[in-house]
């Protein structure tokens, strides 16, 4: 695993954090430990963090970007825009090596051939430290979504790649004692669900205001997850008892209707930075709720067999 440059996630387990952060490195254990058990989670493949350091180390990329790092006075927020701005066209502008094109050509036409056909991709981040697995980057990078064609995937890859070093990201490990260095990024290229022309949402395994640990509760809002994700809109609300539904008996608890406003859609381009629109909300939808009982009960039922397996609370991303 360690001097592989792309991994398909069928093939990762929680053990791999190092190698491909803890976004893909769960992904993997999810698809290889949860299928059998009924969770359905769209596969894909990962770059690993040598891959990265490969793509730094060419050309001395990385010397450039750790000399100016080093004299930045990241409280300065013009010096810190200019700084990360240089950083990111010096990545933008370098080309992967060989190797990790072939690599990453080689496994999208297998995900592509494995997919059905006008499947798009999400293309994502998944920061991980070295020698500090457990470390948290949530939300620091970018990703991008409804991309399609080994262009588009690879253009988005290196604009994952360059997250690693736009202004929030810089400063976040600055503030938090962290080296530049040690800190790689994994670019996780997974199946989208069409829950652009459904509904998606976030889950977790307990009450996320009281800690109270028996029920799952669940958002949802029509279009892509990412509205929910971000804050952007007021999505539908369910609490389900866990103990009620491992009985089998009636166990949705609470139902709270959102207001739905707006949703992000595909857009007709599938390229980073233009593959997403979001539009209004049809009125008549907003009023309705975006599940239905069977939908939540299989959710829950999901949030579940996830928590059990990792032995404590979850969050997970949905989509549908």
């Amino acid at each position: 695993m360690s001097v592989a440059l792309v991994v398909p996630f069928e093939q990762l387990r929680n053990t791999d954090v190092g190698s491909v952060g803890g976004k893909n490195a769960s992904l993997g254990e999810m698809i290889s430990q949860l299928k059998a058990k009924g969770v359905r989670v769209p596969t894909g493949f990962a770059t690993t963090a040598h891959a990265f350091r490969e793509f730094l180390a060419q050309d001395g990329l990385d010397k450039k970007i750790n000399d100016l790092l080093d004299v930045l006075n990241a409280d300065d927020t013009q010096a810190l825009a200019i700084c990360g701005a240089k950083i990111r066209g010096w990545m933008m502008d370098a080309p992967f090596p060989p190797a990790l094109n072939a690599a990453i050509a080689e496994n999208y036409a297998l995900l592509t051939k494995n997919s059905a056909a006008g499947t798009t991709f999400a293309v994502r981040s998944s920061a991980t430290a070295e020698d500090l697995p457990d470390a948290s980057f949530a939300g620091q990078q970018e990703s991008f979504l409804n991309i399609h064609g080994l262009d588009n995937i690879t253009h988005a890859i290196k604009e994952v790649f360059a997250s690693l070093y736009n202004d929030r990201a810089i400063s976040y490990r600055v503030h938090k004692g962290f080296v530049h260095a040690d800190v790689a990024l994994s670019a996780g290229v997974q199946q989208m669900v069409r829950s652009d022309i459904g509904c998606a949402g976030v889950m977790f395994t307990i009450d996320t205001e009281s800690g109270f640990k028996d029920v799952a509760f669940i958002t949802s809002s029509y279009g892509l997850g990412e509205t929910v994700v971000q804050g952007a809109v007021n999505p539908d609300e369910f609490y389900v008892h866990k103990p009620l539904l491992a009985l089998g008996k009636p166990a949705i608890i609470r139902r709270t209707m959102g207001s739905k406003l707006i949703k992000m859609v595909f857009s007709d381009a599938t390229q980073a930075g233009k593959s997403t629109n979001t539009v209004d909300v049809d009125p008549a939808q907003s009023d309705v709720y975006s599940l239905s009982d069977a939908d939540i009960l299989e959710l829950a039922t999901y949030a579940m067999t996830i928590e059990n397996h990792y032995g404590c609370p979850m969050d997970i991303e949905w989509g549908k």
